[in-house]
């Protein structure tokens, strides 16, 4: 018998799907039943969240229930890092499956759409769209708006609302920040609601679609919630929870960053983040670390109402649930807050897997890159492999989370920035060469640069080599249109946002 070409690509990706689920320990019997069978996928983002969350236990004081229940059911990547310490160029790498360096989108402009190269790239939601899945896109998975309102190519079948903050006091509660008073630098209460907040919205949306989904089609639902991101406003319930006398602040130690490279602050020369100086100066720092921990309790808060939907719903058996953060985030720590650095606290971040059959109550210490969802989640569904994508399927620690992996962690900001994590260590390596290395065993807050000027570079020649050799070996130039928080090296000297550092100037 012969079978139309339609006929024999869709044979071939259902044998993959029944390979697929074999190996996860569903039956092929079951699943040639309809496409109802196979996986839906529940994706939930959150924006500048840390390890500051109870799977991860990067802070003592943290109260997130509802991570804690979808670690339980599945798998946590303890040791899982992104590409890049910024939205846009993180974002693009998670959709596009192409590292910064591959995109040369490394500053929050522009849209990777608008370059011709990828133009017509095939994103992750629409790979699953292309082999029969309907897609929804809510909240903040793409930076800011970028996707709405374009018909070509379409980047998902529905959209939902559009990330917002919500509802903000009438003037900012802090004092006024340096480099421009930002309007986003803000943090603190103020009378209002949770149902009055933006992630409140895209948490309803999410609840409301699981609740009446149809069944003609598996679905891949993705859903961004836009808090910890400052402004960092939450009701008061949540500050509650962290009584500002007890409140437990990271470690800082004086001179931290007198052992790392002048070069590590060309990453975040003049930003609106306030310096650590200014928050002690004004008696903001222990403010703003309240606010960050109310802000990831109220968003874990809408995880729950997600997680609790698809749990009531017909799908709670036969849907994949994955968790991440874009990036982490500083609380002072090395001197600063926010994000632009190589370092643990801004690269490390939340990577949870919850689904048919994979294990419950299982961390993975592994490596992992944000850049592997897009394989990833192709190979659970049983999907064809995505062509031309940089991350490696996690699956082999998903059916085992005792399986090595092939390479380490690269995360890169700019050009020539790049750091690189295995089980157990770190090396950053700068545009201009500066160099660090930090061994997580004995110093996993990175405190002690152990090769910094001076010190004995010889025990670890080795692991540096090692390491060294996954650097980036091409780094595309920046993409056309790139702006703000870009740094670059010039044969003239090296340039934050067009201006020449002068090295021998204090970073703004």
């Amino acid at each position: 018998m012969k079978y139309p070409l339609r006929c024999i690509a869709m044979l071939a990706v259902k044998a993959s799907l029944f390979s697929s689920l074999f190996l996860l320990g569903v039956s092929p019997a079951a699943a040639a039943e309809s496409d109802s069978s196979r996986p839906n996928v529940v994706m939930i983002a959150i924006d500048d969240l840390n390890d500051w969350v109870e799977p991860l236990a990067g802070h003592p004081d943290v109260k997130t229930p509802a991570m804690a229940r979808l670690a339980k059911r599945g798998v946590t990547f303890s040791n899982a890092h992104c590409q890049a310490p910024l939205c846009n160029p993180s974002r693009t790498s998670i959709m596009t499956g192409l590292r910064p360096t591959s995109t040369g989108i490394y500053g929050l402009t522009p849209w990777f759409r608008d370059l011709p190269k990828f133009k017509s790239r095939t994103t992750l939601l629409q790979h699953f769209h292309n082999h029969g899945y309907q897609t929804f896109i809510g909240g903040k998975i793409y930076h800011n708006v970028y996707g709405r309102n374009q018909s070509h190519p379409q980047e998902c079948d529905v959209w939902g609302p559009a990330s917002s903050i919500g509802v903000k006091p009438p003037q900012k509660l802090i004092p006024p920040t340096p480099n421009g008073n930002h309007k986003l630098m803000d943090w603190g209460t103020f009378p209002h609601r949770d149902e009055d907040k933006g992630d409140w919205h895209v948490a309803s949306w999410a609840v409301n679609e699981i609740e009446s989904m149809q069944d003609e089609k598996p679905f891949f639902l993705a859903a961004g919630f836009f808090l910890p991101h400052v402004p960092c406003y939450a009701t008061q319930k949540w500050f509650d929870l962290y009584p500002e006398d007890t409140l437990t602040m990271p470690p800082m130690p004086a001179g931290d960053r007198s052992d790392t490279p002048r070069s590590s602050w060309y990453l975040h020369w003049e930003l609106p983040e306030p310096r650590t100086d200014w928050l002690e100066a004004n008696d903001q720092l222990r403010p703003l670390v309240r606010a960050y921990l109310a802000s990831i309790s109220f968003v874990d808060s809408q995880v729950g109402r997600i997680l609790d939907a698809l749990e009531k719903s017909p799908y709670a058996d036969n849907t994949i649930v994955v968790l991440w953060s874009d990036h982490g985030y500083h609380l002072g720590e090395k001197a600063i807050s926010g994000k632009n650095s190589l370092w643990a606290r801004s690269t490390r971040v939340p990577l949870l897997f919850a689904g048919p059959g994979i294990p419950a109550d299982v961390q993975c210490d592994q490596p992992a890159e944000l850049l592997d969802l897009y394989p990833t989640l192709a190979a659970l569904a049983g999907l064809p492999e995505p062509e031309d994508v940089e991350g490696i399927s996690l699956k082999p620690q998903l059916v085992d989370p005792s399986t090595p992996r092939e390479r380490p962690a690269v995360s890169s900001h700019n050009k020539g920035n790049h750091s690189v994590c295995d089980t157990r260590w770190r090396y950053i390596r700068y545009l201009d060469g500066g160099e660090e290395l930090y061994d997580h065993e004995s110093d996993p807050n990175e405190f002690d640069n152990l090769i910094a000027p001076g010190k004995d570079r010889a025990p670890y020649a080795d692991v540096i080599d090692r390491l060294r050799r996954w650097l980036p070996k091409q780094e595309r130039a920046l993409a056309k249109g790139s702006s703000q928080r870009i740094l670059q090296q010039r044969a003239n000297g090296i340039f934050w946002e067009n201006k020449k550092i002068d090295p021998s100037q204090a970073p703004h």
